[in-house]
Formats: C-alpha cells, sequence, structure tokens
C-alpha cells in the first residue's frame, strides 16, 4: 500500500507566471521585455556579427514601463529572454483624495489604490479633473505592479 504523501506536491502560486521565454532575434522594437529584472519597452535594437565562430548578439535599449529609466543589455540572438505579461485597461477617474486615484472599472467596481502620476502627466490629470473633464486612465499592470501611464478624456459620457 503507497502512502498518500509520496505523490502530494505542495504548489506556492496559480502557476501563471510573470513572464514568459522569447528568443532574443524574435524581439522587436516597441515590444517588451524583462532589463535587469524590469518590465522594459524597448526602444532601440541593433544586431553586431561576431567573429568567425562567434554568434551574433543583439543589443537592446529599453525604458522601464513603470519608473522611465533605461536599461541597456546584450545577448546572443538565440538566447531565450524573459519578456513581461503586460496588461492594459481604461479605468473611469471619479475621485482624487490624498494623492491617490479613485477608479471605476467597465464592471462598476472601484479601486483607491493607484497614486497620482509623478510629472507632468501627474500634474495634467490634476489640473483636467480640477476644471470637470470626464477622464479614463489607461493602467498598465506587470510583474505585481501597476500604474496610470496616460489619461484621455472620455468621450463615451459626452452626448
Amino acid at each position: 500500500m503507497t502512502d498518500m504523501e509520496d505523490t502530494h506536491f505542495e504548489t506556492g502560486d496559480s502557476g501563471a507566471s510573470a513572464t514568459f521565454p522569447m528568443q532574443c532575434s524574435a524581439l522587436r522594437k516597441n515590444g517588451f521585455v524583462m532589463l535587469k529584472g524590469r518590465p522594459c519597452k524597448i526602444v532601440e535594437m541593433s544586431t553586431s556579427k561576431t567573429g568567425k565562430h562567434g554568434h551574433a548578439k543583439v543589443h537592446m535599449v529599453g525604458i522601464d514601463i513603470f519608473n522611465g529609466k533605461k536599461y541597456e543589455d546584450i545577448c546572443p540572438s538565440t538566447h531565450n529572454m524573459d519578456v513581461p505579461h503586460v496588461k492594459r485597461e481604461d479605468y473611469q477617474l471619479t475621485d482624487i483624495d490624498d494623492g491617490y486615484l479613485t477608479l471605476m472599472a467597465d464592471n462598476g467596481d472601484l479601486r483607491e489604490d493607484l497614486k497620482l502620476p509623478d510629472g507632468e502627466l501627474g500634474t495634467q490629470l490634476r489640473s483636467d479633473f480640477d476644471v470637470g473633464k470626464e477622464l479614463l486612465c489607461t493602467v498598465l499592470k506587470s510583474c505585481g505592479e501597476e500604474c496610470v501611464i496616460a489619461i484621455k478624456a472620455n468621450t463615451a459620457l459626452d452626448k
């Protein structure tokens, strides 16, 4: 008789990974890639041919999608790179309270856990909201992080 313990495995998460592998040569400009452990948008790519027995190398420059920092990496074109799963969602802005946004999803769910973005975007968002504009906030979500990356006028509400 076998013991049940032998075949029982503990799982730590749902199995959904924050990233997936993709061969370096298949990556494209304006796509996403993990550079130095951060989700980045590729802004520059160049491939260099190397010596007689070397491999072609891909030089990538990416901008962190959350903090705007620039990262660079060079890897052989045959190597796999991690590509982050990036999800975009639009939310209706309903309030700004103490530096946090109150956002409403399409299904009516409210969330109040996202900060007003820094820099020009935050300033623009605040001033548009203060003059009564109906705004949609585009939220980018990847690797357990989220932030507002863009705002636009909510034309769906205009009659």
